[in-house]
């Protein structure tokens, strides 16, 4: 994408984001030279991989496959390994109407998806089989605000705004928006992209 698409795509999200009265981290306006001038003082900022991401998933369709991103909070994978520390992330989506973010699971990450607001968020749901691929019979069992639902292998999980869903390593899912634009959270343990 070029720069000058990504700096529209950050502009329009700040402005959808506020419109549901979600309040970015001041970091997230600071100007590249800030950035670059404050980046010995705020080095967790660089080292948690916090802040904004588009991703278009290298397809060049972003309309129709892609995602925005705003990574807040972020612990440290060494943490994850000692079992203390800061074991927890959180981030900020939107996911477009009818803006697919293609299947994809986790190995370590467990992660509370939730519509923050906008349209529904509809989640295609598989388990994994025992290779760690997507089982197209098994059926899905996923707690939606602590009441467990069960859906059939592929059945689509439909998110109203308030409402959230915990998806546990190993679980295959993919999602979009429906009806609107949806501002997602998310909250989950210690955020790997590189990795997991």
């Amino acid at each position: 994408m070029k720069r000058s698409t990504v700096n529209d795509i950050i502009r329009d999200a700040d402005t959808f984001i506020r419109s549901f009265g979600y309040i970015m981290p001041p970091f997230a306006y600071w100007s590249p030279e800030e950035m670059k001038a404050r980046r010995q003082d705020s080095s967790a900022i660089f080292s948690s991989r916090l802040g904004w991401d588009i991703t278009d998933y290298g397809q060049g369709k972003f309309g129709e496959l892609g995602l925005f991103l705003f990574t807040v909070r972020n612990g440290r994978y060494e943490d994850m390994k000692k079992g203390m520390g800061m074991l927890y992330a959180e981030k900020i989506m939107i996911s477009r109407k009818d803006q697919l973010s293609p299947m994809h699971r986790h190995n370590i990450k467990a992660e509370d998806i939730i519509n923050r607001g906008g349209g529904k968020l509809v989640l295609e749901l598989f388990m994994h089989d025992r290779d760690g691929g997507i089982d197209p019979k098994a059926e899905v069992s996923v707690p939606v605000d602590g009441t467990i639902y069960r859906l059939p292998a592929g059945g689509l999980l439909k998110l109203d705004p308030g409402q959230s869903v915990t998806l546990l390593p190993g679980v295959w899912h993919a999602f979009w928006a429906e009806g609107r634009d949806v501002l997602i959270g998310e909250v989950s343990t210690v955020n790997d992209d590189l990795t997991d």
